[in-house]
Formats: C-alpha cells, sequence, structure tokens
C-alpha cells in the first residue's frame, strides 16, 4: 500500500532495501516476511515509525489506511450533529490536551477544514507579523 502510494515499483523499494524485486514481491503477497533490520529500512524509507509499519491497521470506512508519516496522526472518522457539533476523538484531545472550553480555530481551502489550539494560531500569527516588520523595516 505505502508503495503504491508513493508511485513506487517493486524494484526501486527493493534497491533502497537493498534486496531482489523478487524478495520484495514476497513480502507483498505475504509468502515471506522481512527481517526487523529490513523492516527498519522500510519504515525510514517511508518515513513513518517502525511500530506503525508493523501494527498501523486503521480504517475509514472500509477502507484500510496507510500508517501516516511520523509526526502525522489518523483518528478516523467522526460524524456532524445536528447543529453542526463535532466530538473530538479522547486520544485527540489527549495528544494537544484539549479540554472543556479549549479554544479552537477552524481553518480551511477547498480540499477541506482544519483545526489549531487558537493560542498557537495566536503565536504563529504574532511571529509571522513581527518577521513582515522587520522585512519591511530592512528594505
Amino acid at each position: 500500500m505505502l508503495r503504491n502510494l508513493k508511485g513506487l515499483t517493486q524494484e526501486q523499494v527493493a534497491e533502497v532495501v537493498e534486496i531482489s524485486r523478487q524478495s520484495y514481491a514476497k513480502w507483498e503477497q505475504g509468502e515471506t516476511v522481512p527481517d526487523i533490520e529490513k523492516c527498519d529500512r522500510l519504515a525510514s524509507f517511508y518515513g513513518i515509525k517502525l511500530d506503525a509499519l508493523m501494527h498501523y491497521d486503521e480504517k475509514v470506512g472500509n477502507t484500510k489506511m496507510a500508517p501516516p508519516p511520523e509526526g502525522k496522526f489518523l483518528w478516523g472518522t467522526i460524524k456532524l450533529g445536528n447543529r453542526g457539533q463535532i466530538v473530538i476523538p479522547k486520544e485527540a484531545r489527549d495528544k494537544y490536551g484539549l479540554q472543556e472550553g479549549s479554544r479552537l480555530v477552524v481553518l480551511g481551502n477547498e480540499d477541506g477544514i482544519a483545526l489549531i489550539q487558537a493560542e498557537k494560531f495566536e503565536s504563529q500569527l504574532k511571529s509571522a507579523l513581527e518577521l513582515s516588520r522587520k522585512m519591511v523595516a530592512e528594505d
């Protein structure tokens, strides 16, 4: 799945892992499994943690998802309530320290929407404005 998402051939990935294309094909077909060293190379190559490579089994609906890159998270799907409310998954709330009363900024573009903690957004906006002022002052 990761190989296909990246648009790579079996040959290209096998080269990175330093095995033959035939050996790699056997991994994909489930005929053999890679040793831990090869798994570690694959995880590094794809930019994910070894644990995610070995144990990630998330689905969105009936579609199995590839592990997200290291530092990225996928907590599944949520349903919009009749008044537009959402429930953020507990794991996500815990990860970002969100609790009742936490302020979030809703951002979006043509592809979708995203949430960011208001304090973090305000801090980043302040930093961008300061940098902009410095650049204008230097001209």
